[in-house]
């Protein structure tokens, strides 16, 4: 009898136990699973070479998960415990330990902690180190360096140095193959000597993330390859009836309404102007083609243009010559590639700047010569010189 109890109470603390074992399961499958502790989002940052155990501890300090164990036991469950990936990843806030396991073994770029940008801009091309705020999602600069203005700061020269930095470069549109190797040379992490600057608008302007000991040559031709793929998307959609003979006359349009305006909504009235010019044999007429004829890409031209410069014929001196330059004047974007080919249908042949960034578009001469009137008073009250060219209907 009493062997008989002590079986009966034996069978009764196994089944306690399974059920409690079972309920503690089925809670850390819960935890691990559910939303986090985190109100705001998390930047987790991986060293190389960091163990499970470190991370999970380091995690749970942070207040990104509410468990080390469940953390550790979970990504063992699930097979990833040996397939850290080192990096700083950016979880939102409430992200589970089970998202968390994903995003630090998939590995992949960095998607917060320290950023070293290079941003190729119209104006100048700069360096900036900024790191990400983790609560708001936004990078804040900490450091900003312009190549041509001096040695390179410390701290970029640090950070660039950092295990789990992210490399990033941002190529603005409208900007010069010129300037893109200048930026690519400032970049001491790059390798490989640029022998020949790519042809003007080969290159696409867009977000590109490096790697360190990457190789200038071939970025350049990631470039070039994506610009060639927009180019032959967009001329294979184009509409019938465009004035273009070839893919490149296209962007050597595109180039030019690219530099002949900011504001992107534009793009397409600016196309239909020198469409229409086009069209009736009027010469396009327009001051970023001789600018690029006196700079040759190379920099900017931070005055206005001399009479000199308008008068002599060069191939990209639109006031003096017919039809389209060239090549293009510039690296443009998908937008103006697609203005280009897409452009409005109006019957403008004339636009001059209005003085709110923006342009004043016309039919006839007579309109374009009161806008040009209204400019010329704007010039006058700002300052600046009221001689600038502007079209005719030559």
């Amino acid at each position: 009898m009493i062997w008989r109890n002590i079986a009966s109470n034996f069978l009764t603390l196994a089944i306690v136990l399974l059920i409690a074992a079972a309920a503690a399961v089925a809670w850390a499958k819960r935890e691990f699973s559910g939303p986090g502790p985190s109100a705001v989002a998390q930047c987790v940052q991986i060293a190389p070479g960091a163990s499970l155990n470190a991370v999970s501890n380091q995690l749970a300090a942070q207040g990104a998960i509410s468990n080390a164990y469940i953390f550790r036991a979970g990504a063992d469950a699930l097979g990833k415990s040996r397939e850290l990936k080192f990096g700083s990843f950016l979880m939102p806030p409430g992200a589970s330990m089970e998202e968390i396991v994903g995003a630090v073994t998939s590995g992949g770029a960095s998607t917060c902690g320290t950023e070293v940008l290079i941003r190729v801009g119209v104006r100048e091309n700069s360096v900036i180190l900024r790191d990400m705020n983790p609560e708001t999602g936004a990078y804040e600069d900490m450091a900003r360096w312009n190549p041509a203005e001096g040695a390179r700061p410390d701290e970029i020269a640090a950070a660039e140095e950092l295990a789990d930095v992210r490399l990033s470069l941002v190529m603005a549109e409208g900007v010069t193959s010129w300037q893109v190797v200048e930026a690519l040379n400032a970049a001491s992490f790059l390798t490989g000597e640029v022998a020949e600057t790519p042809a003007e608008g080969s290159l696409a302007p867009d977000t590109y993330l490096l790697e360190r000991g990457g190789d200038r040559n071939a970025l350049l031709a990631r470039m070039a390859e994506r610009q060639a793929a927009i180019l032959a998307e967009e001329w294979e959609a184009r509409p019938f009836g465009m004035p273009y003979e070839t893919p490149e006359e296209a962007l050597i349009m595109a180039s030019i309404v690219e530099k002949e305006t900011g504001q992107a909504a534009e793009r397409p009235q600016v196309a239909s102007v020198f469409v229409n010019r086009l069209r009736q044999g009027m010469r396009l007429q327009t001051d970023p083609t001789v600018i690029y004829g006196v700079t040759g890409g190379q920099g900017i031209l931070d005055r206005g243009l001399r009479r000199s410069e308008l008068d002599t014929t060069t191939p990209y001196n639109t006031y003096r010559i017919d039809g389209l330059p060239p090549t293009p004047i510039a690296n443009p974007g998908r937008a103006a590639i697609n203005a280009a080919l897409n452009p409005d249908e109006t019957d403008y042949l004339f636009f001059v700047a209005d003085g709110t960034g923006g342009h004043a578009f016309s039919r006839t001469l007579d309109e374009h010569n009161a806008a040009v009137a209204r400019w010329r008073e704007i010039e006058a009250q700002q300052g600046l010189p009221t001689d600038s060219p502007v079209q005719t209907d030559g």
